[in-house]
């Protein structure tokens, strides 16, 4: 068998940490907290078919991540301006606080597993992370 190609590093690279967390609950408090904040920075509402979509997940999973995040103070669910019928998610300031520390670790993270890298890798990856993350936006 062949050494796996750069999609299945990425994938394998993906599915590894997406089952790291120190508690399994925090970690979907994250997630859906993330999705919320990255729609609304892209100008997008954050309905819970925006959230399912951009979390991969169907619609009622993304509708009790919403519920456990607003229960837990990270979310609000406000109607919408334009259809009162539809509601959308915001990131409460204690969401904020807690993007903010989940972030921190991030880099914490990133920095020990990089930590051999010159600063020019490190800008290199982080630029062909984004131009990947960008892409899969037009691709999705």
């Amino acid at each position: 068998m062949s050494d796996p190609g750069p999609g299945q590093v990425l994938f394998a690279f993906v599915r590894h940490w997406s089952r790291r967390s120190s508690e399994a609950e925090q970690g979907r408090l994250v997630l859906v907290t993330e999705a919320v904040h990255s729609l609304t920075r892209r100008g997008i509402e954050a309905t819970v078919n925006a959230v399912a979509h951009e979390i991969g997940i169907d619609q009622s999973g993304a509708s009790r991540l919403i519920k456990s995040a607003a229960e837990a103070g990270y979310l609000t669910m406000r109607a919408s301006a334009s259809d009162g019928r539809r509601r959308w998610a915001t990131v409460t300031p204690a969401g904020h606080t807690m993007l903010s520390q989940a972030h921190e670790w991030q880099e914490r993270v990133f920095d020990r597993l990089t930590e051999t890298w010159s600063p020019r890798r490190r800008s290199d990856f982080q630029q062909a992370m984004t131009e990947l993350i960008d892409r899969s936006y037009e691709y999705l």
